[in-house]
């Protein structure tokens, strides 16, 4: 998967999503910090131990770079940015059974805006999945010979040793 380029400068407006989520009860936040165990476990569970280890990062942010959406005290979806790497969007993730309703996109713009109140002027999300998504959501670009970009000579998982 490519990684991809946003121009910050050039984000959509967001606030109507946001504010029809915050009347169907949904609010998208940065998660607090003491919620960082309920957010990782969330993330293991729906997505892998290696992306809530990246959101996780977020954590050691200020602000705290991962931002959650929730309905009820519900955790439905996340989205990190400055996890990875420095100017990258992702890892994000929404609950299977809420995709549909917006949560991603919402999420997507208020991390990349964060970014660019942080004085960011471009953003990468790397090894982005749905190529096509960010692209009509953010107008994101590919970078061209990014793939596997930082992601090469990662650590595999082995048995451990006493």
């Amino acid at each position: 998967m490519p990684d991809m380029l946003v121009k910050l400068y050039e984000l959509p407006d967001f606030a109507g999503l946001l504010d029809e989520l915050r009347g169907a009860g949904v609010e998208i936040r940065p998660a607090f910090s003491f919620e960082k165990r309920i957010v990782g476990d969330w993330i293991t569970a729906h997505f892998s131990a290696s992306w809530a280890a990246e959101a996780e990062r977020g954590f050691a942010a200020t602000p705290v770079s991962t931002l959650v959406a929730v309905e009820d005290g519900i955790l439905l979806g996340f989205g990190s940015y400055d996890c990875t790497a420095l100017g990258f969007f992702g890892p994000t993730g929404v609950r299977e059974d809420q995709r549909g309703r917006g949560l991603g996109t919402a999420l997507l713009g208020a991390c990349l805006k964060a970014m660019w109140d942080k004085g960011y002027g471009y953003a990468v999300i790397g090894g982005a999945g749905p190529v096509e998504f960010y692209r009509k959501a953010v107008g994101a670009t590919v970078i061209e010979g990014s793939v596997p970009g930082i992601y090469r000579n990662l650590l595999k998982a082995q048995p451990l040793e006493v």
